[in-house]
């Protein structure tokens, strides 16, 4: 999932401008925006994070329904969910490239990122958000810390457990920028598509292994 977000991220850079997944940098962008009176640009990067918010939101009040009816597939369907809105984003602007919003589509992007990002958090725990790599880097210093400080062996590989899945899940997001960007660069609107079917298929190996447990 860090790897589809991160070739997402780098995908709609690359296309559109903006970061589809970095929150922290909208954020200070509205308010520098705002400091200049540009009222319009700041709306807009507002709109992007309230996307963002909207996707996690969803995808938050599905799992929980879900949970609460025993759907075991709920966090597939959910992922499913985010694979369809890139899927359609892809075909859009490959098919109709003459006719695309960036904003509208970068906006897209945020809701899709809200909703991995919150089906992340719920499936992990909440140790792992995988848009957040601010977050994941703060854990990697907090936990250097505690593993200096850490009494016995049982807490030092329970620190360490955490850490090599913060180290793992930071890579993943870079590599995944990198292939996001070669992609691109190959197949334009239709590296959506490619990281859709990625998407897809994380999905059906997660619901495969629910029906064989079964």
């Amino acid at each position: 999932l860090a790897f589809v977000a991160g070739g997402i991220n780098s995908v709609g850079f690359l296309a559109y401008g903006y970061f589809s997944a970095n929150m922290t940098g909208n954020v200070s962008l509205v308010s520098e925006l705002l400091s200049d009176w540009k009222l319009r640009a700041a709306a807009a990067f507002f709109t992007i994070v309230l996307m963002f918010i909207t996707g996690a939101f969803l995808a938050s009040l599905f799992i929980q329904m879900g949970k609460r009816h025993r759907l075991k597939t709920v966090y597939a369907l959910t992922l499913g969910f985010e694979g369809a809105i890139l899927m359609l984003v892809g075909i859009y602007v490959s098919v109709l490239p003459d006719t695309v919003n960036g904003f509208t589509i970068v906006s897209l992007l945020a809701l899709s990122m809200g909703i991995q990002n919150a089906a992340s958090t719920r499936i992990s725990g909440a140790r792992v958000r995988t848009t957040h790599v601010s977050g994941l880097a703060t854990d990697i210093g907090v936990g250097l810390a505690l593993l200096w400080g850490a009494k016995g062996d049982v807490q030092r590989e329970e620190i360490a457990t955490r850490l090599r899945l913060h180290a793992a899940t930071i890579l993943a997001f870079a590599v995944g920028g990198v292939v996001g960007a070669l992609m691109y660069t190959s197949f334009q609107g239709l590296a959506f598509c490619l990281l859709a079917a990625l998407l897809f298929a994380l999905c059906a190996i997660y619901s495969s292994g629910i029906v064989a447990a079964d």
